[in-house]
């Protein structure tokens, strides 16, 4: 059974870059000579959105480093709606860390990131993990479906809306999900901000941009020269689940998994075997 000592213990911390942006991470796990595990959330998630269960077991063999970009949650600033002006902001805050070289875990739109950085900075990303997320202008990414939108993106979103575009309506899905959120929501004290509804919106032009077709931008993905692993659900309803079998198609390196009954939330629905699969994915 995994623990969630580390996650739990690790306090928050705060580090100004040259930018002038002042980040808020976690920053915890078994250090030694392997490079830490940085993590790119996604759409409108802090630093205590992810999953204890998921990072923990990675941080049982791995450093691992969770960040707020840009104006989100407890990193100041004015969030950006480019995902390339995100990218040039996590290189920022990885150059205030003074980490040369990282491994990548992005997680939806921290999946954009992910993937812009590997292509304009590759000297900087060793191994690059793609969870939940799609190419920039493939088909399906033009923007989300208003199951979605109510869901997670309008101002007053809810519990339930998370719950009904991460997990399927399956009773086991969602059980799953009661379960997830129980472990995401059980540090109070000292809990990272929420993300602003500024944070948000401009979150979800960035999402637009990077969604509108255009086939030169997926062509892009050919020049991802990293080792990529690929982690989705048979059913999302945020990003399209043949998007991620196109982003392992066409990243020459590439291997996915594809977690069966499971939305957007996979990672977090299947926590355990998603941990084990970036740890032996990160040390082969």
């Amino acid at each position: 059974m995994l623990s969630i000592n580390r996650l739990a213990l690790a306090e928050l911390s705060h580090i100004e870059a040259v930018n002038g942006v002042r980040y808020a991470y976690r920053r915890f796990g078994r250090t030694f000579d392997a490079l830490p595990v940085v993590f790119l959330q996604h759409f409108r998630g802090n630093v205590d959105n992810w999953d204890p269960a998921l990072v923990d077991g990675i941080a049982a063999h791995r450093e691992v480093i969770l960040f707020d970009n840009t104006g989100v949650a407890g990193s100041t600033g004015t969030t950006p709606d480019t995902i390339e002006q995100m990218a040039r902001d996590a290189i920022e805050f990885l150059d205030a860390l003074h980490l040369p070289q990282v491994d990548l875990f992005g997680f939806s739109l921290g999946g954009f990131i992910a993937q812009e950085i590997a292509l304009t900075r590759p000297e900087r990303v060793r191994k690059l993990i793609l969870a939940g997320t799609g190419p920039k202008g493939a088909p399906g990414m033009e923007g989300w479906s208003p199951e979605v939108l109510e869901g997670v993106v309008v101002d007053d979103n809810t519990p339930e809306g998370y719950i009904n575009v991460f997990y399927t309506s399956s009773t086991e899905s969602l059980e799953a999900g009661q379960k997830s959120a129980a472990r995401i929501f059980a540090r109070q004290e000292g809990r990272d901000a929420g993300p602003s509804i500024e944070a948000k919106n401009a979150q979800y032009r960035a999402v637009e941009n990077w969604g509108a077709q255009d086939w030169p931008a997926v062509h892009r993905l050919t020049g991802i020269v990293q080792p990529t692993l690929v982690l989705q659900g048979d059913h999302d309803v945020m990003i399209p689940t043949k998007a991620s079998h196109l982003l392992a198609a066409l990243i020459p390196d590439a291997q996915i998994h594809i977690y069966p009954d499971a939305s957007h939330g996979s990672i977090f629905q299947y926590p355990e075997d998603a941990a084990a699969r970036v740890v032996e994915f990160l040390a082969s």
